[in-house]
């Protein structure tokens, strides 16, 4: 499996992916409340064009519900997934056909991801992304701090970010316990809400100004600046403040 060779989906494609927005649209909809709170994008649109969407990560729900938001906000995103979705040989033949791209986590084909993403935003695709990299470890299930690749490939592309917070998402689907929780749902169906904020431009934010590569610490810099703005959303959703506004870092969840 080498993640660089991403091709751009066809109309069969597009097709499949409408049918099964439509048809996961409807079993998300019997376990859970997909609610649209906040929205800074015009038009309540993604924009057109290239976009990178990043979202915080509690729950193994959570990329079939930024797909839905994509959906509801007019884009058909392509999401970056674990290597482990695609080996699955009923699941992995459809993501591949719905554009998704495989990150496959400490192999010497990780780079190959960021290839194919930054593919398929020159195709002009809207490329959804979960920035912490693994779902939060965090018992309050805040946002950790987030790795750079989706800064890295802004960058590199030039693609604006959308930070999309998710806040619920952890009650639909949890960790242990799968299927009686949501047997559960299909009578208390949890409540997802979603802040969709404005379009960030990450070479404004690292000074950008010619084809040279911004320094390491620059880069963790604006990945911070960035993850900033999607932890904030998330606590304005939840009501309370961030205990680490820039996400939680590593040696806090270890503590």
């Amino acid at each position: 499996m080498d993640p660089s060779t991403w091709q751009r989906p066809g109309l069969r494609d597009a097709l499949l992916y409408a049918v099964a927005a439509g048809l996961l649209g409807a079993v998300v909809s019997s376990v859970s409340r997909l609610e649209l709170t906040r929205r800074s994008v015009p038009a309540d649109r993604l924009p057109e064009g290239p976009v990178i969407v990043v979202a915080n990560h509690t729950s193994f729900a959570d990329g079939i519900l930024l797909a839905l938001v994509g959906r509801r906000l007019g884009r058909s995103l392509r999401l970056m997934a674990t290597g482990g979705v695609f080996r699955n040989g009923v699941v992995g033949p459809l993501v591949r056909r719905l554009g998704f791209i495989p990150v496959l986590r400490g192999t010497d084909s990780a780079a190959g991801s960021l290839d194919a993403a930054a593919t398929a935003l020159e195709a002009g695709e809207a490329v959804g992304l979960f920035p912490e990299g693994r779902i939060t470890r965090d018992p309050q299930h805040w946002p950790e701090r987030s790795k750079t690749g989706a800064v890295r490939l802004a960058l590199r592309t030039g693609a604006p970010v959308v930070p999309v917070a998710l806040v619920g998402a952890h009650r639909v689907v949890g960790r242990t316990g799968i299927l009686g929780r949501l047997l559960r749902n299909t009578v208390w169906r949890p409540r997802v809400a979603v802040a969709v904020g404005e379009s960030i431009d990450v070479r404004r934010l690292a000074g950008v100004t010619d084809d040279r590569p911004p320094s390491d610490a620059t880069v963790r810099r604006v990945a911070d600046e960035v993850m900033a703005v999607l932890v904030a959303q998330v606590a304005e959703l939840r009501g309370e403040p961030a205990p680490h506004p820039l996400g939680v870092p590593e040696d806090a969840l270890s503590a």
